[in-house]
C-alpha cells in the first residue's frame, strides 16, 4: 500500500466503491473490498496530510524575495 501514488489511490478506491455500491458479489467479498476501500481511503488521507504539511511549512518561511515596494 505505501507504493502507492494518491491518484493511484484514489482511481482504485473510486472503483472499490462502484463494486460496492452495485450489490454484486458475495458478503466475502464485499468484506474484503471493504478493507481494501478503508486502506486506500487512509492511504490517500496519508498524501493529503503530507500535501498540508509541505504547504503550511512553505507559507510559514520567510519570504526572502527582495521588497519591490510593490503591494
Amino acid at each position: 500500500m505505501d507504493e502507492l501514488g494518491y491518484e493511484q489511490a484514489r482511481d482504485e478506491l473510486v472503483e472499490v466503491v462502484g463494486h460496492l455500491e452495485s450489490g454484486t458479489g458475495t458478503l466475502e467479498e464485499s468484506l474484503a473490498l471493504w478493507e481494501r476501500g478503508e486502506a486506500l481511503a487512509a492511504r490517500c488521507q496519508e498524501w493529503l496530510d503530507g500535501a498540508r504539511e509541505r504547504l503550511e511549512a512553505a507559507l510559514s518561511e520567510p519570504d526572502d524575495r527582495p521588497d519591490d515596494g510593490e503591494e
